[in-house]
């Protein structure tokens, strides 16, 4: 499963547990409920109003606002449009409910604020064929390139490591000629299977089962894939003989022989499951369109 799912439901299974053993006496969960205001005596908060099946509740004691970001609300008076109007024309990787209303609230309050400039941009959002529009998407894993996807632009060139920083291969990719395509050869593909299932099962991730096709999905020719595979695996040979001999300033030190990565200053130094251009025409791949996305706001 996904880290954020893992983590996320390990932790909501826990005060299960604590709520259940205590007799609801140490937590208790409200579900399907809002919070709507803060209670305040004497300019401390003493505890929280909230709605729920139309009615109105207060519950009193110490307040944790633990509400998430303000990364999927695009409304003209958002936060968004506040502090990043710049990142309002991108899609996001937040879930709908992701509006800021726990920081909005503490403000009605007087709570201050800090760094809510900081909004982190994730290049690799899904783009679901069909549907390029949509507004939320699903995110790819940043595992899918460390076990050696490939991050190809319109014409089937790489121009990034794609093992940077996100918010370096973000700014790569704008300037570079979309659409992007991440793609993984068979032996990533095996290494990260439950991943690429469960893309496919979204819609957000495609299998091709030839390298012609995939070519012709780009379209580009099969000879100029097979370059571009071709000089990844030789530059990954070079790497593995002489690690520190590159002419390119490597990610996060050293150097590197990737003149794609190394051009732009960042140049890769870790190479997996990486295939011969011979190997192309005749390998089963798994693609997905990514695009930059709103992702995490750390104010």
């Amino acid at each position: 499963r996904f880290p954020g799912m893992t983590i996320t439901y390990a932790l909501i299974q826990m005060v299960e547990k604590i709520q259940e053993h205590s007799g609801s006496q140490v937590a208790r969960i409200v579900t399907k409920a809002r919070a709507e205001q803060l209670i305040c005596q004497k300019n401390v908060v003493i505890g929280c109003k909230y709605t729920k099946g139309g009615e109105t509740f207060s519950e009193f004691g110490p307040v944790i606002l633990a509400s998430g970001g303000f990364g999927a609300d695009f409304t003209k008076n958002s936060l968004l449009a506040q502090y990043r109007p710049d990142l309002m024309h991108l899609p996001t990787s937040n879930g709908e409910h992701c509006t800021g209303d726990g920081i909005k609230m503490g403000e009605e309050v007087g709570a201050a604020s800090l760094d809510l400039e900081w909004v982190q941009v994730h290049p690799t959002g899904l783009v679901k064929v069909g549907d390029e529009d949509a507004k939320v998407k699903f995110l790819a894993a940043e595992a899918l390139r460390g076990v050696g996807g490939l991050l190809l632009d319109a014409e089937g060139n790489r121009f990034a490591n794609e093992l940077g920083r996100r918010d370096y291969v973000t700014g790569e990719m704008w300037k570079s000629k979309a659409p992007f395509r991440l793609c993984l050869n068979s032996l990533a593909a095996k290494e990260i299977h439950w991943h690429c299932e469960h893309y496919k099962g979204r819609g957000v991730m495609r299998k091709f089962d030839s390298g012609g096709d995939l070519a012709k999905e780009i379209g580009c020719s099969l000879k100029k894939l097979e370059d571009v595979v071709e000089a990844h695996y030789q530059v990954s040979l070079k790497q593995e003989a002489d690690p520190e001999g590159g002419p390119f300033p490597a990610y996060p030190n050293g150097k590197s022989w990737d003149e794609p990565s190394g051009k732009t200053g960042v140049g890769k130094k870790f190479f997996h499951n990486c295939i011969k251009g011979s190997d192309v025409a005749k390998e089963v791949w798994h693609v997905a369109i990514v695009t930059p996305v709103i992702h995490y706001c750390m104010g």
